[in-house]
C-alpha cells in the first residue's frame, strides 16, 4: 500500500500504513460501563462512552489495511507489588486499587472490571499491554513490539485523554514515535480536559504530534485499499 497523507492538524501528515499502529489506550469496563469504577467516583462515563463508537470505526479501518493493533490496560498484579505506595494511598478509603468495586476489585489484573468493553475486544494476535502506570511505555515491552515491527507512527484513541492518552503520547513522542491523536476516539470525564488536551499536542506546530479523525482516518485508509 502506498503512503498516505492523513488530514489533520496542525498540518496533514504522511502515513505509511506498514510502519503505523493504531493504539487503543484502556478503554476497560471499569472507566466506560454503568456500574462500573468511574461512575462510583461520580462521573458521567457517558461521556467516555461517546468514544466507542468512533474507535470502532478507527478499529475496523485498521484491521482492514492490515495496521498493527495494540491494545492497552491500566492495572496492577492482585498482590499489588507493582502499584507504588502514593499510588495506593490516593482516593477516598473505601475506593482505592485492589479494593472491592462494583466489577471486582479495582484496577487488579483478571478482574471483570479490568477488561476490554466488548464492542473493541482485541482480536487474535493483537497485543495487549497490560501497564501499571498512566503511560503506556513505562515498564512495559511496547517500545520493543513497536520497534520489532519497524512502526515509527501511531494512532492513538482512547482514554482519557488528559491523562494515559496524553502522557502515552509523550513518551511516545520522546521516544521519536510521531503520534496522530483520533480526537473523537478520545474522552474524558471533563470535556474542558478533553477539548484542551488535544489543543496541546498540536499546539506550536505539532510540539508532540497531529490531531486528526476517526472519518478521515478510515476514508485515507479506503482511499488507499482502492487504489492499491
Amino acid at each position: 500500500m502506498a503512503e498516505l497523507s492523513l488530514p489533520a492538524e496542525p498540518g496533514p501528515i504522511a502515513l505509511d500504513p506498514a510502519r503505523t499502529a493504531l493504539v487503543i489506550i484502556d478503554m476497560q469496563r471499569d472507566f466506560l460501563e454503568p456500574g462500573g469504577f468511574g461512575e462510583t467516583l461520580g462521573n458521567d462515563v457517558a461521556l467516555l462512552q461517546r468514544a466507542v463508537d468512533p474507535t470502532k470505526t478507527a478499529l475496523g479501518s485498521a484491521r482492514a489495511a492490515g495496521l498493527l493493533v495494540v491494545h492497552t490496560r491500566e492495572g496492577h498484579r492482585p498482590d499489588l507489588a507493582d502499584a507504588p505506595p502514593a499510588k495506593l494511598a490516593r482516593g477516598a478509603p473505601s475506593r482505592r486499587i485492589g479494593d472491592a468495586g462494583p466489577m471486582g476489585r479495582i484496577l487488579v489484573r483478571g478482574e471483570p472490571g479490568h477488561e476490554i468493553v466488548a464492542e473493541l475486544a482485541p482480536a487474535p494476535g493483537e497485543p495487549v499491554i497490560d501497564k501499571p502506570g498512566k503511560g503506556a511505555f513505562y515498564e512495559t515491552d511496547l517500545d520493543l513490539i513497536l520497534r520489532n515491527r519497524g512502526v515509527d507512527t501511531l494512532a492513538v484513541c482512547g482514554v482519557t485523554t488528559e491523562v494515559c492518552v496524553h502522557t502515552t503520547i509523550r513518551e511516545a513522542n520522546d521516544r521519536g514515535y510521531r503520534c496522530v491523536a483520533l480526537g473523537d476516539c478520545c474522552a474524558s470525564y471533563f470535556p474542558d480536559f478533553h477539548r484542551v488536551g488535544l489543543e496541546m499536542i498540536k499546539a506550536q506546530g505539532g510540539i508532540f504530534g497531529w490531531v486528526s479523525g476517526s472519518a478521515a482516518f478510515a476514508a485515507t485508509l479506503a482511499a488507499a485499499r482502492r487504489a492499491a
